[in-house]
């Protein structure tokens, strides 16, 4: 039986290389799945996956020109995402341990080249173990228990991400749904309002406010640790998490600055978390804030009327735009940018509303 060493500086080349890509495999999994934050570090391969193809993903769903196939094309580009995360990692896997059985292929009966050694690698890391290639040496059989551990594993976290990624989802979208008999498709914050004062309740309003305080806070945290989930795209037609977001946001602003008799504490908690969650999501994705509220002052005059047709009391027009403005213009950037990045159904005051009328 030879050394436990590679016998040439081939070897010693492969098997470093091989578990660098095993470490880097290891480390992207453990940075995309278990750590429950978004991770800092820049050495991950999961994370540049959307950020390589989201554009040309982008493009050509752009080209199609029946409404329907386009939302079929962007919305199939979050699974298959996650998908192809894993696929890398099992790749990574595959040919860190087929580099690494090379480098020590002396160890091996019957000794293999390059492809036989990425084959053992597969077999190993599958748990599949033909047998027809055999570690002999103590070296060659703990990188094939490795290979077999972190194989089991991979796939393990595989199915625990995909778990973990549905149920957030499917979190995010109940209360869309809800959003969506009061509100309209797309949502807007003035027809929310409008709806509650219609319906005689006004009262009941704040604890609207309040569940969307807590949807915010759970966007928040599962879409900064799972930046993938931000690319699934709403089941119902001409509804979108961004919109949702920002029509919450545009009521609870018009709650604090227009409004007299509306719910102003859980307006304000509401609008500070989301807020929060429009910054970080921003931020995460490279988005600064503008500074532009987004709004005309004669769509603000609009809504205004409207508001005061339905039954709210409200401030002086002038006096309540000043103010809607500068509010607004802490999230309208970055809220906007979302919106035209994942091509959201265009919704009032959000997203490329000059298409709203192309939809169909």
């Amino acid at each position: 039986m030879t050394g436990w060493f590679p016998a040439d500086a081939v070897g010693w080349i492969a098997l470093l290389l091989g578990v660098g890509l095993i470490g880097l495999a290891g480390w992207d999994m453990f940075h995309t799945v278990i750590l429950p934050r978004a991770s800092a570090t820049r050495i991950t391969v999961a994370r540049y996956l959307a950020a390589a193809f989201w554009p040309l993903w982008r493009r050509r769903a752009l080209a199609i020109n029946r409404s329907s196939a386009r939302e079929q094309a962007l919305a199939s580009f979050g699974p298959l995402g996650v998908v192809a995360a894993i696929a890398v990692w099992v790749a990574l896997l595959v040919t860190g341990y087929g580099l690494a059985f090379y480098g020590l292929r002396q160890q091996l009966v019957p000794v293999p080249d390059l492809p036989g050694a990425i084959y053992l690698a597969g077999a190993s890391v599958l748990t599949i173990g033909f047998g027809d290639i055999t570690p002999v040496g103590i070296p060659a059989r703990f990188l094939a228990l490795t290979a077999a551990a972190l194989g089991l594993g991979t796939m393990a976290l595989g199915v625990t991400y995909l778990f973990s990624l549905y149920a957030s989802f499917q979190r995010r979208e109940t209360l869309i749904v809800r959003l969506e008999a009061r509100a309209g498709a797309p949502p807007s914050g003035v027809a929310l309002l409008e709806d509650y004062a219609a319906h005689g309740e006004g009262r009941a309003l704040a604890g609207f406010l309040l569940e969307w305080e807590i949807w915010a806070a759970e966007v928040l945290d599962s879409h900064v640790a799972y930046p993938i989930l931000a690319f699934f795209r709403s089941s119902h037609d001409n509804v979108s998490w961004v919109s949702a977001l920002g029509a919450v946001l545009d009521a609870s602003s018009l709650l604090l600055t227009t409004v007299t008799d509306g719910p102003g504490g859980e307006a304000e908690h509401v609008n500070e978390i989301g807020n929060h969650c429009v910054e970080d999501i921003g931020n995460l994705f490279g988005w600064p804030e503008t500074g532009d509220p987004g709004v005309e002052e004669s769509e603000f005059t609009d809504a205004h009327a409207r508001l005061v047709n339905a039954g709210w009391s409200c401030r002086p027009v002038d006096e309540a735009w000043a103010a809607f403005r500068a509010r607004r213009a802490s999230y309208a950037g970055r809220l906007n940018a979302m919106a035209l990045f994942w091509l959201t159904p265009p919704a009032p005051w959000i997203g490329d509303r000059s298409v709203r009328s192309a939809r169909h």
